[in-house]
């Protein structure tokens, strides 16, 4: 009796094994078959973007998965221990700089927007009317900072050297400051709306990620702003040979699509602009 006891046990939890089994795996598998795809982002814009294109990509066959961050180091490091397959948040510039400093093996699969980068005031509507010594606050980011210095280029408030690589410009760059600015970049990128908020400083240069996440609009709120002609295209970044790979190049169509450039043109109104290259 004990040993046909012993049977029916060992049965019951074979049947209970196999059927957890079988369970297990329909969770794990991607629902109809699609082939999975995460994608590390940043708020906004990045991550509204492909909310937008993620039905989009479902019909394709594609389930795609975004991960949000909040800073311009961990996509980046997520997409090397491939805990990512692509991160959409960064311009080519940064991209770059990223690449020499940790050495990285990313290439870009696609440029997909333009977010022109503005110079914010509590204390002055227009840029010439900063005063002799103003303060200027500006991202910790070196790789922003021949952006930011182009930009009071092009506004006449500086002037940078002859024949440098105005996108790797740094404040040393700088030959000519009829005004006598002072630079602070000691500020994380992220708290830059945050300190314009405040009313710190004469100035906040802000990338429109963060401002437009802070409720700003960068058309209406700012006193200064990059044309759109900037070079400072975000991409989408893959580890090198997976820009081939057919759900990141689906990835990249869709969001070159006339439906996602008409999305952004009329939810950002010129915040953000789209490309297509």
């Amino acid at each position: 009796m004990k040993k046909w006891l012993s049977v029916l046990l060992a049965l019951s939890l074979a049947l209970v094994l196999a059927a957890c089994g079988t369970s297990g795996d329909k969770k794990e598998g991607s629902k109809n078959g699609n082939k999975k795809l995460v994608v590390g982002a940043s708020n906004v814009p990045h991550a509204v973007i492909l909310e937008k294109a993620k039905p989009i990509l479902a019909k394709k066959g594609i389930d795609l998965e975004i991960k949000k961050f909040q800073d311009y180091v961990l996509p980046n490091k997520a997409l090397q221990s491939k805990e990512l397959d692509a991160n959409y948040f960064q311009h080519i510039p940064y991209l770059k700089a990223q690449i020499k400093e940790n050495n990285y093996d990313f290439v870009s699969a696609g440029g997909i927007h333009i977010e022109p980068i503005g110079v914010y005031s509590k204390k002055y509507k227009k840029l010439e009317d900063l005063p002799k010594g103003a303060h200027l606050i500006m991202s910790n980011s070196v790789a922003d900072h021949g952006r930011l210095l182009s930009l009071l280029e092009a506004q006449g408030l500086i002037k940078l050297k002859e024949g440098i690589d105005k996108t790797t410009a740094t404040v040393k760059d700088v030959v000519e400051n009829p005004k006598d600015l002072k630079f602070d970049t000691k500020y994380e990128a992220s708290l830059l709306p945050k300190i314009y908020n405040n009313g710190e400083g004469d100035a906040v240069l802000i990338n429109s990620n963060y401002a437009i996440d802070a409720g700003l609009n960068p058309l209406k709120d700012s006193i200064a702003i990059e044309d759109k002609n900037s070079p400072y295209v975000n991409i989408i970044a893959v580890r090198k040979g997976d820009e081939n790979k057919k759900e990141i190049k689906e990835l990249v169509n869709v969001l070159h699509s006339k439906e996602i450039q008409d999305f952004i043109l009329k939810e950002y109104k010129g915040a953000v602009v789209p490309v297509s290259e």
